[in-house]
């Protein structure tokens, strides 16, 4: 593809609306949900080169989720996400944020997809993509997904694929959790088919499914490190009722109804988790 073609292709991203929506973003995740984790976060900062990063698909939340781990885990990296034209016509300022339209079910929108992913990951661009192309819930299986991905993958040379696994589930609190974990990097093999690369991507998903499963059900945050803190405590009239009441007694208020021995995570720390693996090898 000529320069000046895929510098057409690639979507014009506004650093100006991108950093108000990640604000937005993380407001959103404090107060809706107790707090954000993840397993394996060093398996994103260790990438190089091309990479793409695609999940299930089972909520609203999960464009938000890729916004806040671009801007964590991967923040000098551009990012873009494509989205069916028709639903992007309602909301045109998802533009400005790299989100890129794709028409469903034609082959023009196929052609035009790998067109302008090719031309992003060429660029130095990380692709987000939920390949099931719908809804589902998180513990469906086997995975199913559209054709797209794979002829992507077989198509980009030197690209990395990271399934992530993505869940949203209550535990012990008022407010529920989100709980993320990245699966193995995935390289495909030069001359492998577009079916067999999309069998072996569904199945890394799956992996990284069945082992967020069972940690969502062990319920054990020792698991996970933290990416962000949300609402904590009952709320409402009830929680005020016992910070007066601790107030008055003068006794410390436990904020969570059982023990959390969570490993917070700073910033730097994530950014630099890969680093630090490196130099130890």
């Amino acid at each position: 593809m000529p320069p000046e073609q895929k510098a057409r292709e690639i979507p014009k991203v506004s650093a100006v609306t991108l950093r108000f929506f990640q604000r937005i973003v993380r407001a959103y995740f404090r107060r809706h949900f107790r707090a954000v984790m993840v397993q394996h976060a060093e398996h994103l900062a260790d990438t190089q080169g091309p990479l793409i990063v695609y999940a299930n698909h089972s909520s609203w939340w999960d464009p938000m989720v890729s916004i806040l781990l671009a801007q964590v885990l991967l923040p000098t990296r551009k990012h873009y996400a494509p989205m069916d034209a028709a639903a992007l016509e309602r909301y045109p300022i998802l533009r400005r944020l790299g989100i890129f339209p794709v028409e469903m079910a034609s082959a023009r929108g196929a052609a035009q997809f790998l067109r302008t992913s090719q031309a992003i990951l060429e660029s130095g661009g990380v692709v987000w993509i939920t390949p099931q192309g719908r809804f589902s819930d998180p513990r469906e299986a086997p995975l199913r997904f559209k054709p797209g991905l794979g002829t992507l993958a077989t198509r980009t040379p030197e690209v990395t694929l990271l399934p992530l696994a993505i869940e949203y589930t209550f535990w012990d609190e008022r407010l529920p959790e989100t709980l993320l974990c990245f699966g193995q990097p995935i390289r495909i093999v030069p001359g492998v088919s577009t079916e067999a690369a999309t069998q072996q991507l569904e199945l890394a998903l799956e992996d990284a499914m069945r082992e967020l499963k069972a940690a969502a059900i062990a319920r054990d945050a020792r698991a996970f490190r933290v990416l962000l803190s949300g609402g904590r405590g009952s709320g409402g009239w009830y929680g005020l009722g016992r910070r007066v009441r601790a107030l008055v007694t003068g006794k410390t208020l436990p904020i969570d109804h059982t023990e959390r021995r969570e490993q917070p995570m700073s910033l730097d720390e994530l950014r630099d988790q890969a680093t630090r693996k490196k130099y130890l090898q």
